[in-house]
């Protein structure tokens, strides 16, 4: 018998999905306009922490210090910005880009503060990871770390250059690692032990939670419903706009209703348009 490759109706990722539960515009104009936005300071700050905890791993286990990973931060900045040489016009002047590197150093002095890097050897970093439902809908996204016990035991750790969300919010921020444990469970057909959230804004702190399969099969419904809802904006052309206080970090505000604009036309929907590989940026999984 040959097996045949699922068909694949779209794909989804943490953020998208997180687009589209803030704001159904908001994901249309990034994945269906694709309108282009200007660089977040705080985002591509993201990036570049991310960037030296990934390389502080590649170091041997007793020298990775405070030390070692401030020294990867001027590297990984130069390396980004030498990619993206548009970050440069974030900052007024240099003493502006001088703060924000600032910023980034506490957030990485920080995290020693919350995990010792010299007794962990993870197993993977910066994972991409991808599996296709039943109904063919990709889930799609990139893992940060990947630490696996000696018994077999997965926990999935992400780092958020954020503070630490209230009580009311946490169930927001634990749907981003759902979605990843769901992705490994179908991938790997073991739920992970643990989900862990490292929060390296504010004081720091480190969120935990350990999923079980009724979460993952609740979580599924949940990303399949979102589908069948985006399914539904892109046959009726009605992408509604939701306000809220994340509405002053919106670049379109301009074309939004909620704000006396109007959005452009909606482009033609072509085969595979929600179905793109492209590498991380500093708007992805942060």
């Amino acid at each position: 018998m040959t097996l045949t490759e699922p068909v694949i109706i779209g794909a989804l990722s943490p953020s998208r999905a997180g687009d589209f539960m803030t704001c159904p515009l908001l994901y249309r104009f990034r994945v269906i306009d694709r309108i282009p936005e200007k660089p977040s300071a705080a985002a591509v700050r993201g990036t570049v922490v991310h960037a030296v905890l990934e390389r502080l791993y590649d170091l041997p286990a007793p020298r990775r210090s405070v030390e070692a990973a401030l020294e990867l931060l001027e590297p990984q900045w130069d390396r980004l910005l030498g990619e993206e040489p548009a970050y440069a016009q974030m900052f007024a002047d240099e003493a502006e880009q001088r703060e924000w590197l600032g910023q980034a150093r506490s957030m990485l002095e920080r995290y020693f503060t919350l995990e010792d890097p010299t007794r962990l050897e993870p197993a993977e970093r910066e994972l991409y990871v991808e599996a296709v439902l039943d109904s063919g809908l990709m889930l799609r996204g990139y893992i940060d770390r990947l630490d696996v016990a000696p018994s077999g035991e997965v926990r999935v750790v992400d780092y958020k250059t954020g503070s630490a969300p209230g009580p009311d919010f946490e169930a927001k921020a634990l749907f981003q690692m759902k979605f990843y444990a769901l992705v490994l469970w179908r991938l790997r057909g073991a739920i992970p032990r643990l989900l862990q959230l490292v929060y390296l804004g504010g004081g720091g702190e480190v969120l935990r939670y350990a999923p079980d399969e009724a979460d993952l099969r609740a979580t599924e419904r949940k990303v399949q419903a979102l589908w069948a809802a985006i399914e539904r904006a892109l046959e009726t052309g009605e992408w509604r706009a939701r306000p809220s206080r994340l509405c002053g970090w919106c670049d379109h505000q301009a074309l939004c209703p909620e704000y006396g604009g109007t959005p452009p036309p909606v482009p033609a929907r072509q085969p595979g348009d929600t179905v793109r590989s492209s590498r991380r940026t500093a708007t992805d999984e942060l």
